[in-house]
């Protein structure tokens, strides 16, 4: 945001500091400076002369021979008898009596003064007649892109008087970053940098009489111009205000119009236009003005202005050329027939004001801030508008930027009113009402002063707030602050904190150090947890990884998750980031295959992360993601590396490590019906159910572990030995570590193997001989119980094998193979009764 010194003067009415002392004040209290240019040094030697007299060269065409009067101000010049000085000129406006800015002999050219090279004139023939100097041309002097013709001084200043000095070009443009202001529309104005200006130095500020939220309307004679405007997005397109004006003459803007636009980057386009870009300026508010009799001819009966959506396969062409298809929820300005523009972003060409306009339509409006952000990203579109409607500028200031707009028009082109003003305002009634977009607030001086650390009183209060044109009522404590119309950002109380805090000025805060306990921090449980786990699998030496929280739809479909129970995204950066996953499994399958394929062979990798899902089938639940913690683990190994044995053993070995609690709990997940657990289904999709377990609480999914289905294997190139669990971390609590003395004695191991049903499962009769070893041990013992394996006859079907080897040590001697026998003996009796199972 570009603001002239001299353009905010105007609207003060107190002394500003220097430049320096306002840069540093609009940094600690407004927003951040980028940079500061002096125009002062552009325009330096620039004077104003009259053409006194004026003949064509001799031999040329275009070339004339000027002698101009400068009030003899400029030293060091060539000048005639009659003290004037002669200059060479090619200009077709040049004439005698005229005033123009002249450029001496030893001056930089304005417009090359930031360039590497900067273009100092100096006295030279031309066509063997000297030239000392040249008169300039807008482009010349920085003010413009024309250079048809000299630029034309209309105001009657004595010859000889600095350029700068009548077109104020003696100034400094501060260039505040855009993303300060993000939240203050009305900042994107000068008049709302001059009022925030006059706040933060504890000035009143005072806004023009015209700009009001409620002005008064001027009277028009009678419609000549018949004007309807419709409005089919009224969510989109909160205000829509427009006239209809006759008798515009379109001509090039005065000197004044054409600097004042340039000193902020804005190329003169005619009077109207850039009346348009001035009133935008000055209060933020964007403007548009259309040629009347091109919006008429390309409408039905009258002329006719609507906003809507763009239909299928509508295309429009822009003032800058470009022809698009606007995206389809774009908002558009159309005739009842066709597109004209693309609204709050820019104007189609065909009803562009142009040299034959003599009938205008003058547009104000307000737009749907995050609407205009993706059309403009969308197509490529950024525009001064763009900038200023993508900040979110306020409904109530359409009108009065309007009429002052029309009003100017008036004075510089002759143009009258030609029909009613159209306010089609869609704005609550309560905000009408009250003259501001937000309801008053209210909040106590004990509140300000607690989050600031600060004494205030309520009245100090309202004196900052009021120096801004906030009105403010005060009541003992407690202030009642009703916003200004044009202010979009004070909604909370904290708005009003904020905005006292920065127009006192955060540097007048006290700067106390917080008080510090001395007491350890509390810990973490969760994250504790979460380390000893990390700790725990990566000493059992399992590999933890750390994949995105968004996966590809395909991939809920190769391991047979329902996409319906994941929340998509809509604004994915790419498709292999647009869901939520519901699981860690998925994540960590998809990344076996490219560890096998660079050359590891054998790995177990996991990892601690959120799932999400929606619970379409439970209606009690929020709509908002459900999220959990969980742990999952994979262990595979390629083919050629294979172990012997099940990889579901392996990773039960993972699991054993984190917590035994959870191996009792596990449930064949073959046996289980899921019924309205949909959730335990699709946690479970990956995993075969003939060779998986579940981890049931409350007849409730809470973790699964097993191998994986054929058809995730040949969806992910999975190796024929891979497994793994997925358990939710609030089941995972891993035991203190006990203290077991060194065993000092020879431990005795003896084999066991049991002869039981082929119904009968590891887990029923491991868990059988874990309780009958326990229940027979010796005393002061330490007992161990190995699994070796798993065999079934093939002329036996009806019947397996489960071996075992049982390490039984003495704690303070020497046991013998006697001692443990009878233990075994004990133990099979007992197993006989409650498995009929045979020792063999």
């Amino acid at each position: 945001m570009k603001v002239s010194v001299n353009w905010l003067k105007q609207f003060l009415n107190f002394d500003l500091p220097s430049v320096d002392e306002l840069v540093e004040k609009i940094g600690a209290q407004l927003g951040a400076v980028e940079e500061v240019t002096d125009l002062s040094k552009r325009y330096h030697g620039v004077v104003v002369v009259k053409v006194v007299e004026c003949n064509d060269l001799e031999g040329s065409d275009h070339l004339h021979v000027c002698r101009v009067d400068d009030g003899g101000v400029v030293k060091d010049v060539e000048r005639g008898d009659d003290g004037l000085v002669q200059v060479v000129c090619g200009a077709p406006n040049v004439q005698a009596g005229m005033l123009a800015a002249w450029l001496a002999p030893g001056v930089t050219v304005p417009d090359s003064v930031d360039t590497d090279e900067p273009f100092v004139l100096e006295a030279r023939e031309l066509r063997g007649t000297k030239s000392n100097g040249m008169l300039a041309s807008s482009r010349e002097l920085a003010l413009g892109d024309s250079h048809e013709g000299i630029l034309a001084v209309d105001k009657d200043v004595a010859p000889g008087t600095p350029l700068a000095d009548v077109y104020k070009l003696d100034d400094s443009i501060i260039d505040i970053e855009n993303k300060m202001f993000t939240h203050r529309p009305d900042c994107f104005g000068a008049l709302g940098v001059a009022r925030e200006i006059a706040g933060i130095t504890g000035h009143t500020f005072t806004s023009p009489d015209w700009y009001t939220a409620k002005p008064s309307l001027p009277a028009v004679a009678s419609e000549q111009l018949s004007l309807r405007v419709e409005n089919e997005v009224p969510a989109l397109v909160p205000r829509f205000t427009a006239v209809a004006m006759n008798n515009v003459a379109i001509q090039p803007s005065p000197t004044w119009l054409q600097v004042a636009l340039a000193k902020v980057g804005v190329k003169s386009i005619n009077n109207i236009v850039d009346l348009t870009n001035f009133y935008m300026l000055v209060t933020g508010q964007p403007l548009h003005a259309y040629d009347y009799d091109k919006v008429k001819a390309l409408s039905g009966d009258e002329a006719t202005l609507v906003a809507r959506h763009p239909k299928p396969g509508e295309k429009i062409k822009l003032l800058n050329g470009k022809e698009i298809e606007p995206r389809a929820e774009a908002i558009m300005i159309a005739t009842d027939k066709q597109l004209i523009g693309v609204g709050g972003v820019m104007g189609g060409s065909e009803t562009e004001v142009d040299s034959g306009t003599t009938n205008i339509i003058l547009e104000a409006a307000t737009f749907d801030m995050y609407s205009i952000r993706r059309t403009s990203m969308a197509h490529g579109l950024f525009t001064e508008a763009v900038t200023r409607f993508t900040k979110g500028q306020s409904p109530l200031q359409t009108l009065p930027v309007l009429l002052k707009t029309a009003d100017a028009m008036g004075e510089l082109a002759g143009a009258g009113l030609a029909g009613q003003i159209i306010d089609d305002n869609h704005l609550n009634p309560a905000a009408r009402e009250r003259g501001s977009v937000h309801p008053p607030v209210t909040v106590s001086a004990e509140f300000i002063n607690t989050r600031l650390g600060l004494t205030l009183s309520a009245t100090d209060m309202q004196m900052l707030l009021q120096n801004v044109e906030c009105r403010v009522e005060v009541s003992g404590d407690e202030l009642t602050v009703h916003s200004p119309f044009w202010r979009t950002d004070i909604e909370l109380r904290e708005d009003v904190v904020e905005e006292v805090g920065r127009l006192l000025g955060y540097d007048q805060l006290p700067q106390i150090l917080p008080r510090r306990d001395v007491k350890p921090a509390t810990k973490d449980e969760l994250f504790e947890r979460k380390q000893a786990l990390r700790t725990r699998l990566a000493r059992n030496g399992a590999t933890e990884v750390l994949t995105y929280s968004f996966v590809h739809g395909e991939l809920l479909d190769k391991v047979g998750q329902n996409r319906q129970h994941a929340f998509g995204l809509s604004n994915a950066l790419s498709p292999d980031l647009e869901y939520y996953r519901l699981g860690l499994t998925p994540s960590l399958l998809a990344a076996v295959h490219p560890n096998l394929k660079a050359g590891y062979d054998q790995f177990a990798l996991f990892e601690l992360g959120k799932v999400h899902y929606v619970d379409e089938w439970d209606e009690t639940e929020p709509e908002v993601p459900n999220e959990d913690d969980h742990l999952a683990l994979i262990v595979a190994s390629s083919d050629k590396q294979r172990p012997q044995g099940a990889a579901y053993y392996q990773a039960r070995k993972y699991l054993e490590q984190l917590s035994n609690e959870l191996i009792d709990e596990l449930v064949p997940m073959a046996d289980f019906d899921f019924k309205s657990d949909e959730w335990g289904r699709q946690l479970t999709a990956p995993y075969e159910p003939q060779r998986s377990a579940l981890i049931i609480r409350d007849d409730v999914v809470w973790g699964v572990i097993g191998e994986f289905k054929a058809s995730v294997q040949r969806a992910l190139k999975l190796p024929k030995y891979a497994a793994g669990f997925e358990v939710h971390l609030s089941l995972l609590h891993l035991p203190q570590p006990g203290y077991l003395p060194l065993l000092r004695f020879p431990g005795v191991k003896q084999d066991l193997t049991l002869k039981v049903s082929a119904e009968q499962t590891y887990l029923q009769v491991a868990t059988a001989v874990d309780k009958a070893l326990g229940a027979h041990t010796l005393e002061d013992t330490h007992i161990a119980l190995e699994p070796l394996g798993v065999y079934q006859a093939k002329d036996d079907e009806a019947h397996k094998h489960f071996s075992f080897r049982v390490t039984i040590t003495g704690l303070n001697r020497t046991l013998t193979d006697k001692e443990v026998g009878h233990v075994l003996d004990a133990m099979a009796a007992e197993l006989k009764q409650q498995l009929n199972a045979e020792r063999i």
